[in-house]
């Protein structure tokens, strides 16, 4: 949702199917394919994928971004297990702005999708009628925190 969003302040857009469905050519995100392949082997049990995949993160990112990219992906695991486990639903906002999102890269065939009730007619028509003010929402957000319209 962040990376939709903020992609659209800044004028560019995402291939955000890269996560669910072949990611090889990175979703539109620089670097991409490495930020995925990484995300593949944190999730995974093979430790010589995740040697290699954290090489090339150091190798074509840097110490800094290695650090930064694994400590999202333990935090996003971390929170996603709690939710997952207790059963957690979006909450209403977030259902909301993501209706399309989520059935567009295939989210809601997750099993976790379980959690949170299928929206109804009026639930989607209500999604797409503030679709385009969304953007705004999160202009707003980024500066209820203190950051400037470009941050991320």
């Amino acid at each position: 949702m962040l990376l939709r969003e903020s992609g659209t302040l800044d004028g560019e857009s995402y291939d955000l199917s890269a996560i669910t469905e072949d990611g090889s050519a990175g979703g539109g995100v620089p670097l991409g394919e490495t930020l995925l392949r990484f995300t593949e082997a944190v999730m995974g049990e093979d430790e010589g994928a995740l040697d290699r995949a954290r090489q090339e993160m150091l190798e074509k990112l840097g110490p800094e971004q290695l650090v930064d990219a694994s400590g999202v992906a333990a935090t996003f695991n971390m929170m996603d297990r709690i939710a997952d486990s207790t059963g957690i639903p979006l909450d209403g906002p977030l259902d909301l702005m993501t209706i399309d999102m989520r059935e567009e890269i295939g989210l809601d065939r997750l099993p976790s999708a379980a959690n949170t009730p299928n929206p109804g007619a009026l639930k989607r028509l209500l999604s797409r009628a503030l679709k385009p003010v969304t953007p705004l929402g999160m202009k707003l957000m980024l500066a209820m925190q203190g950051k400037p319209p470009d941050a991320k």
